[in-house]
């Protein structure tokens, strides 16, 4: 996959390396969907570089970190070729920065997340931003939509890194955090993977499923916010949630679990998510809302500034 690529054909991206965002993008309109898989193309380019799936991409993402510490959109063909949704938009370029520091970090010869405050801040800076820039492409300003939002992103974030321990370790990271798995290396998780009833394969089933407990409070604060969003937004976001989260659903009911292979959501699973998430339009009869649970931002408060107003 190349830059060209994905400047070419976003639609193609998403269908390839989002499945859950292309089955939920369905819902949203010509102009919204659209504009929905640019963004997702430009976040996924950015992971890609930092994956090393793209030629000299921790390159890359050096220079578009320069760039947008300059306030420039011209000085990358990433950049410039988003400036237009930017400025339509209205995106912040903060937001933006911070979710490339967070692939940033990725690039360390091995990633150790210490604690639970670290994987937050972590899954902010790669997911939960992506959150923010979203609510604006979805047409929602408000600020208690975006506090939500956030929280919907960590949560997939958090998912995905229980999917994906064993493939995050091959490449040096471990995003569970050491107080949760006696400070394990990546190597030591492959290798619990070929005994996962031994003491440390335990203690990371132990850790994968604290992991997905943590996300859907995440995830539950994430739905209480859709119905800020327009009536096909809601729907659709809701979808790719409910897709989302079935992926932690299937790890805790999987015998293999994190050890076993590559946790998928089927078209029948897909569809299921689909009639269940209509349930949640309910949540736009008028009611009174809760107030959000700041203390699912104890340890954002370092990026309050970036739009989110916790």
């Amino acid at each position: 996959m190349t830059t060209k690529q994905v400047l070419d054909d976003p639609e193609y991206i998403l269908a390839t390396s989002g499945e859950s965002f292309h089955w939920a993008r369905r819902f949203l309109g010509k102009k919204m969907g659209q504009d929905a898989a640019v963004l997702y193309a430009f976040c996924r380019v950015l992971d890609d570089m930092a994956d090393g799936d793209i030629p000299d991409g921790p390159k890359h993402l050096e220079n578009i970190q320069s760039s947008l510490n300059e306030g420039r959109w011209d000085q990358h063909p990433l950049l410039a070729h988003h400036a237009n949704m930017v400025s339509e938009y209205n995106l912040s370029t903060e937001v933006i920065a911070s979710l490339v520091e967070g692939l940033m970090d990725d690039q360390a010869p091995q990633v150790l997340l210490q604690d639970e405050e670290a994987l937050i801040q972590y899954a902010y800076k790669v997911a939960g931003t992506v959150g923010l820039l979203m609510c604006e492409i979805l047409n929602n300003s408000d600020p208690r939509a975006k506090l939500h939002a956030v929280d919907l992103g960590i949560a997939m974030q958090l998912t995905n890194i229980a999917r994906d321990v064993v493939e995050d370790a091959k490449m040096g990271r471990r995003y569970l955090p050491g107080t949760w798995v006696s400070d394990m290396t990546p190597e030591d998780i492959v290798a619990a993977a070929d005994d996962p009833k031994g003491h440390d394969g335990v203690q990371i089933t132990l850790a994968v499923e604290r992991l997905l407990a943590l996300a859907e409070k995440y995830y539950a604060s994430g739905r209480a916010g859709l119905a800020y969003l327009p009536f096909r937004a809601h729907f659709s976001i809701g979808v790719a949630a409910k897709v989302y989260r079935q992926i932690g659903i299937q790890l805790l009911r999987s015998k293999r679990s994190w050890h076993g292979g590559r946790q998928v959501t089927s078209k029948g699973s897909k569809m299921f998510c689909t009639l269940r998430a209509s349930t949640g339009l309910l949540r736009r009869i008028p009611h009174i809302r809760r107030p959000h649970n700041q203390r699912l931002h104890t340890w954002l408060k370092p990026y309050k500034h970036q739009g989110g107003g916790w």
